[in-house]
This record gives structure tokens, sequence and C-alpha cells, in this order.
């Protein structure tokens, strides 16, 4: 059993020279758990920092192999906290062992991603334009470009995924592959699966023996110990999954910064699903089973649950509509990750149903317990969704909206006015989609990632995922926190001209010791250069 001692971890020490306490509370049953953690203090903060930038110059140094055996190194120390770490955050999070097994299996295949990623190594993209003094009227020089980490990065835990976007997630292990040391800011709800992951972490960094600072954790308020960290001078990247509140508030410190720097903040969205009408025809008791399953998993605490579902009026409508309702009554709730998650949804909730505009279709079952919430179905038209945007506004939890609009070109220009999602599904047969091609087209600009007749939950772990979108869904819809691609938000591109050949990285080096995919001269090759 690891011991949690509810301090900052940094580098490899244990610091508590904070006054400040908190606990972890099972949001369920609303017992107030038996672990005290001290909040960081600036000076916490501070040595952190530093302790990161110096750990930078020793790990941007390690090779691919090297970085990927401490990937490796980790998912073996995870795995060794066996149920330990099940159970602890189970106790933090209300999440059912099964979600939190199946989480945890979920952030080992991402690290073990990223370390067979580093392995083979041509994720740099790595580029050379050999030299031409030949060339006329201006001698060619040698030009050769790679990808570089960008130094100290800050993750945010979330609090909806306690372990895939929490300490040893996603965020971490793109920033840890691409060469950077990382500094997580623990999420309140759950510290002490946030400690025990953390240090799985520095175990693994000490076996392999990284440099001191490579990993920290802190934990404290976001409004203070986070925006110290985001504004600190040696972080140099974020990355967190939250809300806009906060995702706005670290973007705007950190471009206000003397040396502003990228802030990845995966703020949530809406996640329109599309019915076009051939398949509300035809594909009536899927789309109505699929749609209330997916609004409500997890309790509607997942950042791509659908809040939306448009459709265009038909002579279909009604009778999938009394599916959709018998399904959706079918639906259950339960318990919110924290009290303040649970109080924001009832209060929006309870908004909503004031509305004259907007009907109560649904409900689903009601669930007793603490911070329990229970699914709610609204509708409306297409007409007071065009006079009322904040409709199409996320509320964060198992419930939706459904948008009746009277026509296709009501539809188009509901889907045009629509601002940045992570997501867009439409579900419709082929003839439908060859006849909407201009709504795709659309989505296209609206969503990172276009799902036709599936649903939105469920991100797939893979190299060709997006999880990101245009604003506000996130701070930069260029980027994806979900997928090998994500490497990207914590590198830079540098290139060398008329270098030494032995003062080269390996990877740009003529005779290719590594045997990776280069671009020579517009050819990719494997071939070393003459």
């Amino acid at each position: 059993m690891v011991t949690i001692e509810g301090i900052q971890l940094i580098g490899f020490d244990n610091s508590a020279a904070g006054n400040e306490h908190f606990s972890s509370i099972n949001p369920a049953t609303g017992e107030v758990l038996q672990y005290t953690f001290r909040k960081a203090t600036e000076s916490e903060v501070n040595i952190a920092s530093e302790k990161a930038a110096s750990a930078f110059q020793i790990y941007r140094r390690k090779s691919g192999i090297e970085k990927a055996i401490f990937l490796e190194t980790i998912v073996d120390e995870i795995q060794n906290l066996g149920d330990q770490l099940i159970e602890t955050c189970c106790a933090e999070t209300a999440l059912p062992k099964a979600r939190i097994e199946g989480e945890r299996s979920r952030t080992l295949h991402q690290l073990l991603m990223f370390a067979a990623m580093l392995r083979e190594g041509s994720w740099l993209d790595a580029r050379i334009e050999t030299a031409d003094a030949m060339r006329s009227p201006l001698p060619k020089p040698d030009i050769r470009y790679l990808h570089i980490g960008l130094g100290p990065v800050v993750v945010f835990g979330a609090s909806n995924f306690p372990l895939a976007f929490s300490v040893a997630g996603g965020d971490t292990a793109s920033a840890l592959a691409a060469g950077c040391p990382v500094i997580v800011k623990a999420h309140s709800a759950h510290p002490a699966t946030a400690e025990l992951v953390a240090k799985a972490i520095r175990a693994a960094a000490t076996k392999t023996q990284m440099p001191d600072g490579i990993f920290s954790l802190l934990h404290g308020d976001g409004q203070v110990v986070g925006i110290k960290l985001v504004t600190h001078p040696q972080v140099k990247a974020v990355g967190l999954t939250g809300s806009f509140t906060a995702g706005k508030a670290l973007y705007d410190a950190a471009v206000k910064r003397k040396e502003p720097i990228p802030v990845y903040a995966e703020m949530g969205s809406t996640n329109p699903v599309f019915i076009l009408p051939e398949a509300l025809q035809t594909q009536q008791e899927k789309i109505a089973k699929g749609f209330a399953a997916s609004v409500t998993l997890g309790v509607g605490q997942f950042c791509t649950n659908p809040g939306l579902l448009v459709y265009e009026k038909n002579t279909s409508a009604a009778a999938f509509l009394q599916r959709l309702a018998r399904e959706f009554e079918n639906t259950s709730g339960g318990p919110m990750l924290t009290e303040i998650i649970f109080k924001s949804y009832e209060q929006r909730i309870a908004h909503r149903a004031t509305l004259q505009h907007l009907e109560v279709f649904a409900d689903g079952k009601k669930t007793t317990g603490k911070h329990c919430a229970d699914p709610v179905l609204f509708k409306t038209t297409g007409d007071i969704f065009e006079k009322h945007p904040d409709l199409a506004e996320e509320i964060f939890g198992p419930t939706s909206t459904i948008v009746e609009m009277e026509s296709k070109s009501q539809l188009l220009a509901a889907a045009k006015n629509l601002s940045g999602h992570l997501t867009a599904t439409v579900h419709g047969t082929d003839n439908d989609l060859a006849s909407h091609r201009d709504l795709l087209d659309i989505l296209e600009q609206k969503a990172g990632r276009i799902v036709i007749n599936g649903f939105p939950t469920g991100v797939e772990v893979c190299h060709a995922m997006v999880h990101g979108g245009p604003y506000p869904a996130t701070t930069d819809g260029r980027s994806t926190s979900v997928g090998t691609a994500s490497i990207f938000r914590f590198t830079r591109a540098v290139c060398f001209q008329n270098m030494p050949d032995q003062l080269l990285p390996a990877e740009l080096q003529n005779e290719n010791p590594l045997g990776i995919w280069r671009l020579v001269n517009g050819i990719r090759t494997k071939d070393r250069i003459q």
C-alpha cells in the first residue's frame, strides 16, 4: 500500500510548507474522507517551476528510446498500485468500479501509444534539404528541420476523468513524450487519486534515472495556485480539460504575461446531433435508444454528451418523438462528481424549466441520494432557437434540448450560427447525406470531429483522433488533446542551416542512425544521405 501524505511532490522531494488544508469528499454520501491535503505555497510553486526548468535542459537531450522506457515504466508503476488506486478513485468520485478500471486501461494505453511512437521516431517530422553549391543564381544552403519540446508544461487535472485526463492522462503523456517536464495541479475533487498516480510517476522517474524536476504534483485552488503556475516565467505551455470559465481565465492570464504562452484548454461543448429526413423515418428506434443513452452516459458528465438534437419537421417526427420520450423516461441519473457541479446543474435546469418558450419534453427516472442529478429533455422550435442562442450553451449534466426545424433552410441557418464544438453528429441514409452535403460542409467548420450514424460519447484513443474544435470548445482549434497528434501542442519547429553533421541531432544526420522516415529534398525516405 502506498501511503497518502497530502503534501506536494516537487521532483524527488516532498514539501509540506503550506498551512491551508482541505479534504476530498465522497460525492455520493457527503462523507469527508480520511485524508487531509495541504495547499501549495507560492514558494513551492516557484521551486517546482525552477526544478522543471533545470530538468528540461537534461530531459530534452534524452533519446526517444529513453523517453519511451520512462513512459513504459510509468505504466508498470500505475499497474503496481492495483486495487488501491481503483478503490481510492471510486471513493473520491462515486464513479463505478468498472468505469474506473476502464479508464485506467485507457490511461495506460495512451502512455504505451506514445512510447511506441517515440521508439519508431518519425513523429519528429525530420526534413532535410541538402546543399547545392552549383545552383544559380545563388548557392543552396543545407537546411534541416525537426520538432523539439517547448519546456515545462503545467497540466490541470480534470474533474470528470480522474485518470485519463488527469495526473498521468493524455496531456501529461504527450508533454513527456515531447520532451517537456510536467507540473500537475491536482483537481481538488480527487487529490488522493492524484497523489497515488503522481508517486507512480516519480517511482518510474527514479528507476529510469530521469532528472529531478521532471515531474511535480501540487495541490491548491485553481484561482491561486493555478494562476501562479500559469504566470511563472519558467512555464512554457498549459494543458487543461475543464469548464469555459476556468479555461478562459487561464488563457487570459497566459496571454498577459511578458512572454505569452500557449494554453490548450478543452472547455466542453454541446455536441449537436442532426437527424436527416430518411433516417428520421427508417432509424427511429436506433436513434432514440442511442441518443437517450448518450445524453445520460456518465450522468452527462462527459465533454461529448450531446446537448442538442436537431431535425427537420416531417410526417415521421411525431412517431420518433414518442419513441424518444419512452427511451428517455427509462434513463436514470446518479451522483455528480462534486457538490458544486451538482448545484450548477440544478440551478441551470431550474432556470430553463421556467422559460415559456421551452417545453420539458421528458424526464428520466428519479434518483435518490446526495448530489444526484435527474435527466431532463427539453424541446423547442427553430424560431425560438434562433431568437435565443443561449439555448445552444452547454449544461454539464444529463440533459439535452430537441429543436424542431420547419425547413432545411432553417436547419442550415441554425448550423451556420453554431459556435465551435468538439463534435457534430449526423444521422442519415446515403441519400440523406448526399442531399445534405451543404450541412456537412458547415459542420466541418464548426467541430473537431464529425460523427456519422453514431454518437459522440466515447473518444477513441488512436493516431487519427481529433478531440478539439474551434473556440469556445477549445482555446486553440488547431489542436487535439487525444491521440498522438496532441504531442504537437508542446513542441516547436527548429531548423539548422549548414550545421556540421556531427553536431546535428541523430534524426538529421546523414547516416540516419535511427532509421526513421525523413523528407529529403521533397522525397519521403529512410535512406542515408550520400
